[in-house]
């Protein structure tokens, strides 16, 4: 059985979202950083979640992934809440940070075994759940070389193999795009879009770069801590009467800074 053959769309638990964040807030001694925060990606979307730098988007993911607390609203990944039940509720969540986090003197094979440990896989099942992952996002061939190899876009391809691993129903990303050429962002981002079409994974894609949204995603527009926006991009274009994605950013957050900020 491959990697792509273990999830598969649709069927009575497809109705349950990938994550749904209810009444979220959280503060930095007496600075908030999110204030009432809400939203739902259901399972088989690709969720964008948009806003500039400072946004919150980062803040948000360390509550969702149980980096910090969260004191106020819930938190629930496939139906698990992730105070309550953070071993199941983690375990069907896997994450791309913003910041790189492979270790760059070990192989690829290697780093993929050692995070499969993390999560009891040992032996030939770690190997061969790592063989799978880096066939999905087109690696295979380099498993026996050391990361220091690779370039920033394959490094990145790299952490996403790693996050599916353990076979997850929801995929967190922040901002993991950033600092890559344009042909290696369009190849994480192509790579994160059909792990959508054929597993039906749940995405939640955060980014500041307009041009990554596609027309038939779901939008949230976080924008200082609060939604500003959430629904289709034909509606985000119809709420604002803008003809572009990065117009109607500027246009629903009042930011002058957006468009200089998605160029």
């Amino acid at each position: 059985m491959t990697l792509q053959e273990t999830i598969q769309p649709g069927g009575a638990d497809s109705m349950i979202p990938s994550l749904v964040v209810s009444g979220v807030s959280h503060a930095f001694g007496d600075k908030r950083v999110l204030d009432n925060v809400s939203l739902t990606v259901p399972q088989g979307a690709f969720v964008v979640l948009l806003g500039l730098n400072g946004a919150g988007k980062s803040t948000l993911f360390s509550l969702i992934t149980r980096l910090y607390d969260n004191v106020s609203g819930q938190i629930a990944i496939r139906g698990f809440d992730v105070r309550r039940k953070p071993s199941q509720a983690l375990q069907k969540l896997g994450v791309v940070f913003q910041s790189r986090t492979l270790d760059s003197d070990l192989t690829l094979l290697q780093n993929l075994k050692y995070h499969a440990a993390l999560h009891g896989y040992h032996g030939g099942d770690a190997a061969t759940r790592a063989a799978q992952a880096l066939e999905v996002v087109g690696l295979a061939e380099r498993s026996g070389e050391k990361v220091r190899a690779l370039s920033g876009g394959q490094a990145r391809r790299v952490e996403i193999a790693r996050s599916l691993m353990h076979r997850p129903d929801l995929l967190l990303l922040d901002e993991a795009t950033v600092g890559l050429d344009i042909g290696s962002r369009e190849s994480v981002v192509k790579i994160v879009r059909d792990l959508v079409a054929s597993q039906g994974l749940g995405v939640l894609w955060a980014t500041h770069l307009m041009d990554e949204v596609r027309p038939g995603d779901h939008v949230v527009v976080l924008h200082k801590g609060r939604v500003m926006f959430k629904g289709g991009v034909p509606d985000f274009m119809k709420t604002t009467g803008k003809d572009s994605v990065s117009e109607a950013f500027r246009a629903i957050t009042g930011s002058a800074a957006a468009l200089e900020e998605a160029a």
